[in-house]
């Protein structure tokens, strides 16, 4: 054990001087200062302070909110035998995975003489004076139904699952389950996404039922790799990827827009069937050193459903690297057509695709409506739930929120490449019925 007499010590240095000063520690001492939070841990990853009943940690990926969340269970459980603390993941994997055994899980931060026995299959941890947590799915919203609890930790809210309405469901079966001790508390860490269950949070919070805590990923450099935080902020820049999942921004829908977040949160899916047309969506730069290239492949199932399948689009590059790009995202698709905005180069763009692979179908589309009109439709399709995401594609997925009824684009960018290629390509396969091969009679 670290005696208290030098951790007291550590504790008067400076936050970035702590970590070196535990080089003259032996290999068993350091592991367990690992676990003593008061030492680490930044006032933003701390409880704040009042009569809060939710605490929302809303910030970047690696700010240290697992750390938090954990901790502050750990804290909980040791103080009061009565605890009984719901343990709430994305799914029960995750919850194992992540709050439990993960590297700033329960588990890895609980000093071993004190660490709780987690028993898998009763999904349950037990601390030695009679402090309990049981884990819980939120894709499975009726587990929490009629279960008590004193407390909950509830990781990455804002990917719960959407069908259905689990992820509101999950929450309002815990919170009715809050009712032993004198004042139950939950605990939420996410990273921010505009869902319909952060968004509820967020204006509770002007009612002073809820406390958020925002932060960046980089507040948390002492324990992230320099080199981490260098190439993902020279990927990303200013992107509002960046300003999401780094800087913990909630991105909130603009008014009028013709998609929302939710709405493509509710589309998206991992897997489904083989699509039995794929064709692939391009919108040209207007010249050779005008905005990028949107290149949208787009594939339509057996069920009649359209599917985003990959967003292949360029930046500002020359047009023999955009055409080359066109050609070879279509052939490792299989793509039995490229439809390609035509206004801006008429056959120009034509030729060009054609040149650059003499196999390349290629269908030209001219622009007679502005680009909102022509995304009205495609828009509809999606409350339909005639068009799903395969995957993320976060700069596509901007650029359909920044689509505003009645016209014009709010961005990011100034064009909306990504998402108008995105609308030819789904106007090809729901809009546009293919001319079936006939046989005629009679000359």
């Amino acid at each position: 054990m670290v005696d208290e007499a030098r951790i007291a010590w550590l504790m008067t240095l400076p936050p970035e001087e702590r970590q070196p000063r535990t080089k003259s520690f032996d290999k068993r001492q350091r592991e367990e200062l690992r676990t003593h939070w008061r030492l680490w841990a930044r006032p933003s990853q701390l409880p704040p302070a009042g009569d809060w009943r939710v605490w929302l940690v809303m910030a970047g990926r690696g700010f240290g909110k697992t750390r938090a969340g954990a901790e502050w269970v750990r804290g909980l459980a040791e103080a009061d035998p009565e605890a009984r603390i719901a343990l709430v993941g994305h799914s029960l994997a995750e919850a194992r995975a992540v709050m439990v055994e993960g590297e700033s899980g329960i588990m890895a931060t609980t000093p071993a003489r004190c660490r709780p026995q987690f028993e898998p299959s009763l999904r349950r941890l037990s601390w030695r004076n009679g402090a309990q947590a049981m884990l819980y799915s939120a894709t499975e919203p009726d587990s929490l139904r009629g279960s008590q609890h004193s407390a909950a930790w509830c990781d990455e809210i804002g990917k719960w699952d959407l069908a259905a309405g689990r992820a509101t469901q999950a929450w309002d079966n815990l919170l009715l389950g809050l009712r032993l001790g004198e004042s139950p508390r939950v605990v939420a860490t996410t990273t921010p996404r505009a869902v319909p269950l952060v968004m509820r949070l967020v204006e509770e919070a002007n009612d002073g039922g809820v406390v958020i805590t925002r932060g960046r990923t980089e507040e948390n450099h002492f324990n992230l790799p320099r080199r981490f935080i260098r190439d993902v902020r020279r990927a990303f820049g200013r992107s509002q990827l960046a300003r999401q999942e780094l800087d913990g921004e909630l991105l909130v829908d603009r008014e009028g827009a013709l998609w929302t977040r939710a709405l493509l949160e509710r589309c998206r899916e991992t897997a489904g069937d083989a699509p039995v047309r794929v064709v692939v969506g391009v919108d040209p730069p207007a010249s050779a050193r005008g905005d990028g290239c949107g290149i949208v492949v787009c594939g339509l199932g057996g069920d009649g459903v359209a599917r985003v399948l990959a967003d292949a689009s360029l930046g500002k590059v020359s047009p023999e690297r955009w055409v080359r790009t066109v050609a070879d995202t279509a052939a490792a698709w299989n793509a039995d057509r490229v439809i390609a905005e035509a206004n801006q180069g008429g056959d120009m763009v034509a030729s060009v695709l054609r040149a650059a692979d003499v196999r390349l179908p290629v269908k030209l589309v001219h622009a007679s409506v502005g680009k909102s009109a022509r995304a009205e439709p495609i828009a509809a399709f999606y409350e339909a739930g005639r068009v799903r995401h395969r995957g993320d594609f976060a700069a596509l997925e901007d650029q359909l929120c920044g689509m505003l009824v009645g016209g014009g684009f709010a961005g990011p960018g100034r064009s909306p490449d990504r998402a108008d290629a995105a609308v030819w390509a789904l106007t090809e396969l729901l809009l546009k019925r293919r001319a079936e091969p006939r046989i005629r009679t009679g000359i």
